[in-house]
């Protein structure tokens, strides 16, 4: 089955073309045309600006992805992200899907980043449920038990910011470009963890929701009385923080997992490209679960990319689970699980 596969929930625009061949996931083209320099001046993304440049970029992307095969499968992003961002790709889908007459699939953004796991591993099936999956971007922190495909139960979610946006938040507060994710985990691995004392919000707390905002707002205080001068402290601020946040993130996740005994642990999103994160959470399984198998996401593939939503797709439409052409809409606020 050959899969093209469609994202354009965000800031970017991509289109990849996904063959599953033998048992396995083969990526033969994924092209992905990010919008950061756009965005970058104004501290974030704009919805409006966003939209226009996805119009812009996506037929010649289509058209590099495809040259001159023609796909089994559609599979497109249809939420949740930017409401003009996701039309977009959702109205291409569709004008495709009619024009070609080939099956249209709607996907999950947030599934896309979980079976982003599915492109790298060794087989379709190599990955063992049930899995406990940890989402971290930008807009989404939140456990899922996946329980087989297509079968997800939340567990908790972020109750304010995500990780990735505190992580973009704190940035800007101590003067870092957007995105400031990628730079703080640059400049921590000089810094001492341990050199600020920062709260690790609902740590303790007996259930699996998320706060970040009162990390953030802890890291605002201390820039207010202290002031940064040098390197250094700059690094030693950066490493507290990113501890603080994995300390979260980590032990939230092993401890989901013991309630849960899943086989599988899985990572996804932006924010699982962050090297500390994937070390910390690798050691602490090994540690308290040696039995639970730990899968991350293959760099490439962490931020959004359009091989993540055919790979998803792949698992719709094996079941049959297409939509037809005139019935597909955007749901920008679609949860994965309830």
């Amino acid at each position: 089955m050959n899969i093209l596969g469609i994202e354009t929930s965000c800031d970017e625009t991509a289109a990849a073309l996904l063959e599953v061949h033998d048992g396995r996931m083969h990526v033969l083209k994924n092209i992905v045309s990010s919008q950061i320099s756009i965005h970058k001046k104004y501290g974030g993304v704009v919805p409006e600006v966003a939209a226009r440049q996805h119009a812009e970029n996506i037929i010649p992307i289509i058209k590099k992805t495809l040259r001159k095969i023609k796909p089994d499968v559609i599979a497109v992003t249809s939420g949740p992200g930017l409401a003009t961002a996701l039309l977009v790709g959702v109205e291409v889908a569709r004008t495709l899907s009619y024009a070609w007459n080939i099956p249209l699939v709607r996907t999950n953004h947030i599934e896309g980043h979980l079976y982003a796991n599915w492109l790298t591993a060794p087989s379709i099936n190599a990955i063992k449920l049930p899995a406990l999956v940890l989402i971290i971007s930008g807009g989404h922190t939140e456990l899922v038990l996946m329980k087989q495909h297509g079968v997800y139960q939340l567990l908790g979610k972020t109750l304010d910011d995500a990780a990735g946006e505190c992580f973009d938040k704190v940035g800007k507060m101590m003067g870092l470009e957007y995105p400031a994710g990628p730079q703080i985990g640059a400049l921590a691995r000089s810094g001492a963890r341990n050199a600020i004392s920062l709260p690790r919000p609902m740590l303790e707390h007996k259930n699996y929701s998320f706060s970040f905002a009162g990390l953030k707002t802890a890291v605002l205080y201390h820039l207010q009385k202290h002031p940064l001068k040098t390197r250094r402290e700059r690094a030693n601020l950066c490493a507290s923080f990113e501890q603080a946040a994995t300390d979260v993130l980590v032990g939230k996740t092993v401890h989901a997992a013991k309630e849960y005994k899943v086989r599988t642990v899985i990572m996804g999103g932006g924010v699982s490209a962050n090297t500390y994160i994937r070390e910390s959470m690798e050691t602490a399984l090994s540690r308290e679960m040696p039995k639970t198998k730990f899968i991350k996401p293959a760099l490439k593939y962490c931020t959004d990319n359009a091989a993540m939503i055919a790979a998803a797709g792949y698992f719709h439409a094996i079941k049959k689970d297409f939509t037809a052409w005139d019935k597909l809409v955007i749901d920008p606020t679609w949860e994965l699980a309830q």
